[in-house]
């Protein structure tokens, strides 16, 4: 009986329905901080990372896979983290807050 593939098929249905409203709000905080984190990036001088996070968006945005902008953006972060170690103003706790937040 749990093996009914009709159990199963809307079993699946209803877990798209209930986490579809959170996938949709990461993806909106996603939205509004990766410009800002890929502009950091590039005044921080790291274009490389700056370009690599722009194309995992961008995949992101096409094929709904979310691990190349995890992994990106958790070296953004380090990045980010380490450049505050050195001078608190370089990148704003704001930004470094809202990506943590986006990206879990």
């Amino acid at each position: 009986m749990l093996c009914n593939p009709e159990l199963i098929y809307i079993f699946v249905e209803i877990l798209k329905e209930t986490t579809k409203p959170l996938f949709t709000m990461q993806v909106e905080k996603l939205e509004k901080t990766v410009p800002e984190v890929v502009q950091k990036l590039t005044k921080l001088k790291s274009e490389t990372l700056a370009a690599e996070l722009s194309w995992c968006w961008v995949s992101f945005q096409n094929d709904h896979n979310p691990v190349g902008v995890i992994e990106k953006g958790q070296a953004a972060l380090a990045l980010f983290k380490e450049a505050r170690e050195k001078n608190s103003k370089a990148v704003s706790k704001k930004l470094v807050e809202s990506f943590e937040k986006a990206l879990n």
